[in-house]
């Protein structure tokens, strides 16, 4: 059950929602009732996922643009994809930090960043993070 808590967390925080999967981590870490190689590598691959679908989301979200509803400007759109465009795919090396990860991983798929090197990229940041996290408990830092 842990597991699947941990990676229901590590998948929302990846999205939109305000979700807090390092808390969720450290929590589980500090109880000592789970295998912490196990509980990496599911918060990786839940925020991993969580990524996934910003990036697939970016890709159809031009087809929007244009609605009344639609929550960014033209003009905020059009920045995001010039910073994109300066950083290229080395800003996906950020889509582990709060606040702007998130955003930069919709904008990969706006940008239409290759899949396969979205996901080796996110992956490495994302497990990076994690893996911080951890030496973190242990007390390696």
């Amino acid at each position: 059950m842990s597991y699947l808590l941990l990676f229901l967390s590590a998948f929302g925080a990846a999205t939109l929602l305000p979700l807090q999967s390092e808390a969720v981590l450290m929590t589980l870490l500090v109880q000592g009732r789970s295998n912490p190689f196990y509980l990496i590598l599911v918060a990786t691959i839940g925020n991993v996922l969580g990524s996934c679908v910003n990036w697939w989301l970016g890709l159809k979200i031009e087809h929007f643009k244009d609605k009344k509803w639609f929550p960014v400007s033209e003009q905020r759109l059009l920045q995001a994809q010039q910073i994109y465009h300066k950083y290229g795919f080395y800003s996906l090396l950020l889509s582990w930090t709060p606040v702007i990860g998130d955003p930069i991983t919709l904008i990969a798929g706006l940008m239409k960043e290759n899949f396969w090197r979205f996901l080796l990229i996110v992956t490495i940041a994302k497990g990076g993070r994690y893996l911080t996290l951890y030496a973190l408990y242990l007390g390696l830092f």
